[in-house]
């Protein structure tokens, strides 16, 4: 079924709207849930949140694109899930991948503040817009989806060792983006 069907069976508050988004994108999202995660319970879990979540916001919100639009919600759920499951400790390659872009970014207080968070989201799809294929998908698999890097090597057929390289040469490029564009780091 298409997204646009899938949107007006959530207008129509029909109950089919929820089986055919998670039979569409059920498996992206425990993607991404997952990788955020490492548990398999708490992602089924947020998961099924992003569900209501799309359900209490579709209508009055009309998303262009219901994969990105369900895709954020759990991401976003699956975030808040980590933080409260790690608070006070460090925790697997989720805290390495933010770490990795934290050079890049403002601290993380400044970052969080909506105003600021939607210009930084703006001038990164910019960046990602002046990056070449491979290396946005490199870039948007470790940092938007949290893949492992041998996950994204062997995705792309590269070594790991090209796989870091490309990222840190990327977080640099940003980095030097973001100034350039005035955006304080």
């Amino acid at each position: 079924m298409d997204d646009s069907r899938i949107i007006a069976l959530f207008t129509e508050r029909s109950e089919q709207a929820i089986k055919e988004l998670a039979k569409k994108y059920g498996k992206l999202c425990g993607h991404i849930a997952k990788n955020i995660l490492q548990n398999e319970q708490d992602a089924e879990e947020c998961v099924s949140d992003a569900y209501m979540g799309c359900w209490n916001t579709i209508p009055p919100e009309h998303p262009v694109s219901l994969q990105a639009y369900v895709c954020r919600i759990v991401r976003n759920i699956s975030i808040t899930k980590y933080r409260a499951n790690t608070a006070g400790k460090r925790n697997s390659h989720y805290d390495a991948s933010l770490d990795e872009l934290e050079e890049c970014l403002a601290s993380r207080m400044l970052v969080e503040e909506e105003c600021e968070a939607k210009e930084l989201g703006k001038l990164i799809n910019l960046f990602l817009g002046t990056l070449d294929r491979e290396n946005r998908i490199i870039f948007v698999r470790r940092y938007w989806y949290g893949d492992e890097i041998s996950d994204i090597a062997e995705y792309s057929r590269l070594s790991e060792n090209n796989v870091y390289v490309r990222l840190s040469r990327t977080r640099s490029r940003l980095r030097n983006f973001l100034k350039k564009e005035g955006f304080l780091i």
